[in-house]
């Protein structure tokens, strides 16, 4: 079943911080990384992610089983770019028949698949360690964001763990009419997209009926709503924000004094 829900440990000092602030942070050190093509900023911007784990109260075993997906992108754009990349500038680094790959390629592939891991992290950090109604409570009382956008992200997120029990659902039904596609690629890959299609259906579905729920019961009424929750934002969550924006400005200045710093403009 997918996994949704906090996997921090209790009480651990940067999970325990408002979720908006963690938001806010995640976003403003993501931001920052995006400016530069090179590959040292978000090398160093990793390391600090992985180094500040255990303050989220987050094994590194847990977190690739969570980020498992990312680590598969990321490795099939690197291979990708090795072996399609149209610039081959620099030295050859290896030739075999029709690959040929150079420290130019390597060096773009590289900084793209570091910095697409170093800008991903952070927002699965803070989903991993934030529950979902928290998130909502203080996307309306801190951030003061609309009430309806916040509690329909609120039920599509608590909707996410269904979606493997549907597939499942749908293979099933599909091997009991005898669709099956044996050891034949092209049909696999035809069957995998027919899934993918049906389930996204029955996703729109669901979500229409969910709004129209919603809709019944007066969360769009526009009348201020009251709030069970608490969520404060302390001096502790303004500190998370402020280091998150120097660790960032920090990973880019390393990258600058080093020479390395491509701008992503210019």
């Amino acid at each position: 079943m997918i996994s949704a829900g906090p996997i921090a440990a209790a009480g651990a000092p940067l999970a325990r911080r408002n979720p908006v602030a963690k938001l806010a942070a995640a976003l403003l050190f993501s931001l920052l990384l995006i400016a530069t093509l090179d590959p040292v900023a978000p090398a160093i911007a990793i390391a600090i992610e992985l180094a500040v784990l255990p303050l989220f109260g987050i094994r590194h075993r847990v977190l690739a089983r969570r980020a498992w997906p990312l680590l598969a992108g990321a490795g099939g754009i690197l291979v990708t770019l090795v072996l399609f990349a149209a610039d081959r500038s620099g030295p050859v680094l290896l030739a075999a028949g029709p690959v040929l790959v150079t420290q130019g390629v390597l060096v773009t592939a590289l900084g793209l698949v570091l910095r697409m891991l170093a800008v991903a992290l952070p927002g699965i950090i803070v989903f991993a360690t934030t529950d979902a109604t928290d998130l909502a409570d203080a996307l309306i009382q801190n951030a003061k964001a609309p009430a309806r956008f916040a509690l329909g992200a609120l039920a599509a997120f608590r909707l996410v763990p269904l979606l493997e029990e549907e597939w499942r659902m749908i293979s099933m039904a599909r091997r009991a009419r005898g669709v099956d596609a044996g050891r034949n690629p092209v049909a696999k890959l035809r069957l995998f997209a027919s899934t993918v299609f049906a389930l996204l259906v029955g996703a729109i579905r669901r979500g229409t009926r969910l709004a129209v729920a919603m809709d019944a019961r007066g969360f769009d009424a526009g009348i201020p709503r009251t709030v069970a929750r608490r969520q404060h934002f302390t001096r502790a969550d303004t500190l998370l924000v402020v280091a998150a924006g120097a660790l960032g400005a920090a990973a880019l200045a390393v990258s600058v004094l080093l020479g390395t710093f491509r701008p992503l403009l210019g």
